[in-house]
């Protein structure tokens, strides 16, 4: 952490701290409070850090927080997720995955896939999780949004699921691509045990996917050309374009554009006999 990002930490803690009062956390405010909000100590002691540890951290000294830490001192102050953000970047930590709230779609990005009509269009996270898909990507996907929890996810089904497995036609371009951008999604979040777990699931349940994670290979999110083959229409070619959410910086919205005419005809037919 340079000194600059140690300075910048400690005036940041101490804002963060001044806004909180005793009554906030449930202290009594006591007498001759010269400082607004908490004091040191008291920040620490409901952190459950030392109270001369966290004056180090607040004075802006060379010391190093672990994210256990840091999230008990986020805790204590209250700190909403952009905030959060903000104390990991500064203290040189991984940055944290938006909290689930943030995950819900609203009602209005819900109509915006909904009016893209006849392109396949989902929100997904970083992590590859799909939240919310309009009628032609159910109609195109339907494991994916069938599927619960962990694994209505895309890379969970490219790799596990074997109706997916069998659809995708280009695997051997797109899937190294696809495991290295995860991988660089992954880089932010390595200390998440959400992440770690998730790798861990995939490694054992894919020998593919393990070949394909140890190879270290990184790359940035992209526009590409994607086949699938369906039982009855046959092969569908999809350009697909990812657009960032701000509303949730882990989040993006995957719109596959049909790149042919035959591909435009046997996407409606799909939707109409889903």
């Amino acid at each position: 952490m340079t000194a600059d990002k140690r300075s910048d930490l400690a005036a940041f803690l101490r804002t963060r701290r001044e806004r909180i009062t005793p009554e906030m956390v449930d202290l009594a405010p006591g007498p001759r409070r010269r400082t607004p909000g908490l004091r040191r100590e008291e920040v620490a002691q409901l952190a459950g850090v030392g109270v001369t540890w966290y004056t180090w951290l607040e004075q802006g000294r060379p010391i190093n927080a672990s994210t256990q830490v840091l999230d008990a001192i986020a805790r204590t102050l209250r700190l909403d997720h952009a905030e959060r953000q903000h104390l990991y970047r500064l203290a040189g930590q991984s940055e944290v995955r938006s909290p689930r709230d943030s995950e819900r779609v609203t009602a209005e990005v819900q109509q915006i896939l909904d009016q893209l009509g006849g392109m396949p269009a989902a929100i997904t996270t970083s992590r590859y999780d799909v939240l919310a898909w309009n009628p032609a990507y159910a109609a195109m996907f339907p494991e994916v949004v069938d599927a619960e929890g962990d694994e209505r996810n895309t890379m969970w089904q490219t790799f596990v699921q074997p109706t997916w497995r069998a659809t995708l036609v280009n695997r051997e371009q797109e899937l190294p691509r696809a495991v290295a951008v995860f991988r660089g999604a992954y880089s932010r979040y390595a200390s998440d045990p959400c992440w770690q777990d998730f790798v861990r699931r995939l490694c054992s349940a894919s020998s593919e996917f393990a070949r394909l994670w140890a190879r270290q290979d990184v790359a940035d999110p992209g526009p590409r050309v994607k086949i699938y083959k369906h039982d009855v229409v046959g092969e569908l070619r999809f350009a697909t374009t990812s657009f960032a959410w701000s509303a949730a910086p882990d989040t993006r919205m995957i719109v596959y554009t049909p790149v042919t005419d035959e591909t435009r005809t046997a996407l409606r037919w799909v939707m109409t006999h889903a």
